[in-house]
């Protein structure tokens, strides 16, 4: 069976990795037809415009996106393409699995954890501006909805379920925020009833973070607001070796992307330096999620063989004695022959 998806290479590294990931998904037998689009500063170069109407259409029309990272200027110019893809498509889950691998230096071994994050509300809905002509104060006003809220706790409820996973623990701040936290902790316990055999329990967001580090063993399932959620994933990725090797997807009723969830590194792009393992672990979610189970586990497991085996490995896992992207893309080739 074959398939036809959008690429999107992204910014800085982002070719460089993603070419990983088309060589590994093709070495595992999955016969893919890309529709390579353009997305971030490398659109504002071809299009003047960093998210093209050509891209949005591929996506539309494929369903399935694989994306390297896009850069997004900090206090100035356009908003963020990733945020802007979410809301084109209503990508409200955005799914962040958190798991450690032999090889990789981390404080614990055997982390195993995932992270849904509502990806539309809140403080990320876009909603801020300047109350004054000189600039000196600004508002960001974030906006949380029962729907939304019922949304994303549904789905990681049905993510426990389907994946024989022992609890789910939704993180808020309702002691302080007590209408828009308040209204998702309701709902995560009115929707926590419908499944008892998923246990249930919540965590204010101050006191998550702490447990997290102190002991990430109690937590399985992970659902959470925007902004917490944003925040949470990258200390979880911390806690399992980095950014390196941090896949995640973004789904919606009808579209997914899937992608590397770091930033775009500009200043080693096209050096040969870059890990590919986040880009290539996304496309194992991506494979899963339509039923290339098979391809799915002998790529990660792939990966899993060259990081425990440590000799060719990139300069984030092993800074003493590192190879490069192809040399580690190589490598995974190897091993899926084996």
């Amino acid at each position: 069976m074959s398939y036809e998806f959008t690429l999107i290479p992204g910014d800085g590294i982002g070719p460089d990795i993603t070419e990983a990931a088309v060589k590994v998904i093709e070495h595992a037998g999955i016969k893919i037809y890309w529709d390579v689009q353009s997305a971030g500063l490398s659109a504002i170069e071809k299009y003047k415009d960093p998210l093209p109407e050509s891209t949005l259409d591929s996506i539309a029309k494929n369903k399935i996106a694989l994306k390297g990272p896009l850069t997004t200027p900090v206090g100035k110019g356009f908003r963020s393409v990733n945020v802007a893809l979410r809301k084109e498509f209503d990508l409200y889950v955005n799914e962040r699995p958190a798991k450690t691998y032999k090889g990789i230096k981390t404080l614990y071994d055997h982390i195993d954890m995932v992270i849904f994050r509502e990806n539309l509300e809140e403080f990320y809905s876009g909603i801020e501006h300047y109350i004054d002509s000189s600039r000196s104060a600004a508002e960001t006003i974030g906006i949380v909805t029962k729907r939304g809220c019922e949304r994303i706790l549904r789905y990681a409820f049905d993510y426990a379920k389907k994946h024989d996973r022992k609890k789910v623990t939704a993180v808020h701040k309702a002691n302080i925020l007590k209408y828009t936290s308040g209204l998702f902790l309701d709902t995560a316990r009115e929707i926590a009833k419908e499944y008892p055999d998923v246990q249930f329990n919540d965590k204010i967001i101050d006191n998550m973070a702490m447990q997290m580090v102190l002991n990430p063993y109690q937590f399985d399932v992970i659902v959470t607001t925007n902004l917490f959620g944003d925040i949470l994933s990258d200390l979880a990725s911390g806690l399992v070796g980095g950014l390196g090797m941090a896949p995640g997807a973004n789904r919606g009723p009808e579209i997914s992307l899937f992608e590397a969830v770091h930033g775009s590194a500009p200043d080693i792009a096209g050096m040969n330096l870059a890990n590919p393992c986040a880009i290539i672990l996304a496309a194992v979610m991506m494979l899963d999620s339509i039923g290339e189970t098979d391809a799915a586990v002998r790529i990660e497991k792939a990966v899993a063989a060259v990081i425990a085996e440590g000799k060719n490995v990139t300069r984030d896992i092993n800074p003493d004695n590192y190879v490069g992207t192809k040399e580690i893309t190589n490598s995974i080739l190897r091993e899926l022959d084996k």
